[in-house]
């Protein structure tokens, strides 16, 4: 590798998050976008040639040093891992109406899940999955929120046009979920190496 993929490769290995082309050009002032983006693909190539236990993964808005699927599970099984704290049913429901209405304000929420969705909605903002993006037109100018690069980070995605159907992101939800917000703690620094969750398969209904 060149001393420029070797600089890049250090500092996503130090980083908690993904870290975004623009970020990583600060590294080395003297590179251009090109010479950013062709040394991530080197080093890209590096781990995918040589056969490394870890990658280099395009997501959540950045670029980050990720565990290889296949070793997850050993991993997770030897505790080894941080992995995202669990979110209720509820709370899940109303993330993948965010996600695909955003953006949404707290009473069109409500009306599509037919309940009160103020302890949800701030579940969500402390776990920093979602945020306030503006304000309405209506009455008192209420609140509109969206998902975060956390949301994207969690479910390996590189920007929201890649969300899936309405169905399988339901399913993906629901497979990064429980069955109590009570037993769900805040949502911690996800960690480096661990690979997060693919995006499968279908379930939570939510209305177009």
């Amino acid at each position: 590798m060149n001393s420029l993929a070797k600089l890049l490769e250090a500092a996503l290995f130090a980083s908690p998050r993904p870290i975004p082309a623009e970020e990583l050009a600060v590294l080395d002032e003297d590179s251009s976008k090109a010479a950013i983006a062709a040394a991530l693909e080197e080093l890209r190539e590096h781990y995918d040639v040589d056969g490394h236990g870890v990658e280099l993964v395009e997501q959540g808005g950045g670029w980050q040093i990720l565990t290889r699927p296949e070793y997850t599970e050993a991993i997770e099984r030897a505790q080894m891992a941080v992995r995202p704290s669990r979110l209720s049913a509820a709370a899940l429901e109303s993330l993948a109406i965010i996600a695909y209405r955003q953006p949404i304000g707290r009473a069109e929420i409500a009306e599509i899940r037919g309940v009160d969705v103020g302890a949800i909605l701030k579940s969500l903002l402390e776990r920093g999955l979602i945020e306030v993006t503006a304000r309405g037109e209506g009455l008192g100018r209420p609140l509109l929120y969206g998902t975060t690069p956390l949301f994207l980070e969690m479910f390996a995605l590189r920007h929201l046009e890649e969300l899936p159907r309405v169905d399988e992101l339901a399913i993906a939800l629901r497979r990064s979920g429980s069955d109590t917000e009570s037993d769900a703690p805040a949502l911690p620094e996800p960690a480096p190496k661990a690979a997060p969750d693919a995006v499968g398969a279908s379930a939570v209904a939510v209305p177009a």
